[in-house]
């Protein structure tokens, strides 16, 4: 949708009030309500969005160690720009309004530290090689009783989750809970955000979705908008959702696995797929694999950006643990799926559910196209059978401060995502470390509290 055919849709809408929301660093959908004058008046110009949104964690807590935003620069307004293509209307809120914006337009430093500008410019790298990436998301995430959660800076309070039991693909489980399973469906497809498939995991009150592919850029979108969406739908049905990596340590964690394939420009055949090629897999899939492979250890807290996301990336907790890659192998980190030419495609097992969809799909494109230029053999043997027996590929960094130091100590993320971006998020995940070691936790509380 161009803008004019914007303004023509926006004067027929009978809100005076729109809603628009941009990404941070951490994947929160962060946002305001302007009226609708407003919203028309800045379509071309954009709108002033204090750049604190990238000068803050999650708990809006300032960063002391920032260059983008800070109070060394006065918290100034950046310029945040609609994407007219991402109008939607929120059947929650009796059809308002929504767009996505970004800091594409900005002259400053934001733009080089927002996640969807990055993901765009990684784009049109993709399609001046020659090929235009297409993707899909799925997500894992508990849903647990709003009742009695509490987190009142004194003690964080569990929920009850909303079912009981370790209960994979159970259809009782939905039926116990079927009008917010129909809700999801069917207000998310009304929100432009399609759920392909929906199924319960192995553990109490967790769901599965995969989100239906697409243009990579709308699939990012898509994934934003799902947790969002599913957040909103969720309250309304007295259900607190958790997209956490690990919230305990007896249950598997939430992953947010990357499925992805490329497509020559101008033609429609899956350019992964070759029926003459060994499993199907064409040279340039094996290039794009080796990039993957070769790049991961270097850009592994874009997939796994919390401490927390560590705890998922353990040894026979269906998360990946080493650079590795199978056929159809969900133990390994990249998991080759070529049942069909058209559903020939990479599925990039790393992420949790708690990573920011911009950057892992930056990431993992920035990566392929890194093998792809670069011809990059892929010299790995794919794993037969279980990859966590394994003893001889190289094991992914076990903590988020690891994981930062081996990104900082290598120049390849800067190559691959430039040098401003990767200075903001590497400042940013060393915040989060920091506070992280500042925590007492639960954990220390029991075990020295009166025992030392």
């Amino acid at each position: 949708m161009d803008t004019s055919a914007l303004r023509e849709q926006l004067e027929r809408t009978p809100f005076e009030r729109v809603k628009f929301g941009v990404v941070d660093i951490d994947g929160l959908l962060r946002g305001k309500i302007v009226h609708k004058d407003k919203l028309l008046q800045g379509l071309e110009a954009g709108f002033g969005f204090c750049n604190v949104v990238f000068g803050w964690d999650s708990q809006d807590r300032l960063y002391d160690n920032g260059r983008v935003s800070g109070w060394h620069a006065g918290y100034p307004d950046a310029v945040a720009r609609i994407d007219p293509g991402t109008y939607r209307q929120l059947p929650w809120e009796d059809q308002l309004p929504f767009f996505l914006a970004d800091f594409s337009a900005e002259p400053g430093p934001v733009k080089a530290a927002c996640p969807r500008t990055l993901l765009r410019r990684i784009i049109d790298q993709v399609e001046a090689a020659g090929y235009r990436p297409f993707c899909g998301l799925e997500y894992e995430w508990f849903n647990f009783r709003r009742e009695g959660h509490a987190d009142t800076g004194r003690g964080f309070q569990l929920p009850e989750p909303i079912s009981a039991g370790m209960f994979g693909y159970s259809l009782l489980r939905f039926a116990q809970a079927a009008d917010y399973v129909s809700d999801l469906f069917e207000q998310l497809l009304a929100f432009r955000v399609p759920i392909e498939a929906l199924h319960t995991e192995t553990g109490p009150g967790v769901y599965e979705a995969a989100l239906r592919y697409s243009s990579a850029l709308e699939a990012a979108d898509r994934a934003v908008l799902f947790k969002y969406g599913v957040k909103a739908i969720a309250a309304r049905h007295d259900i607190l959702p958790s997209f956490m990596a690990k919230w305990s340590n007896e249950l598997p964690g939430c992953g947010g696995h990357l499925h992805q394939s490329l497509r020559k420009a101008g033609q429609t055949d899956n350019a992964f797929h070759s029926a003459k090629a060994e499993n199907g897999m064409s040279e340039l899939m094996r290039h794009y694999l080796a990039g993957q492979l070769h790049c991961l250890p270097y850009l592994l807290p874009l997939f796994a950006p919390t401490v927390n996301s560590y705890k998922r990336l353990v040894a026979g907790s269906w998360a990946a643990v080493s650079v590795s890659w199978g056929l159809d192998n969900r133990t390994t980190a990249l998991r080759v799926i070529n049942s069909s030419p058209g559903a020939t495609r990479l599925e990039t097992r790393v992420p949790g559910a708690d990573a920011n969809p911009y950057l892992v799909v930056a990431a993992a494109l920035a990566a392929g196209l890194y093998g792809i230029r670069n011809e990059l053999a892929l010299e790995l043997a794919p794993t037969q059978g279980n990859e966590y027996a394994q003893s001889d590929h190289r094991p992914l960094p076990r903590t988020l401060a690891e994981a930062t130091a081996a990104m900082r100590d290598s120049a390849l993320p800067g190559e691959l995502l430039g040098a401003d971006f990767v200075d903001h998020f590497l400042r940013t995940r060393d915040w989060e470390c920091r506070q992280y070691d500042a925590a007492v936790t639960d954990w220390e509380l029991r075990r020295y509290f009166s025992a030392i």
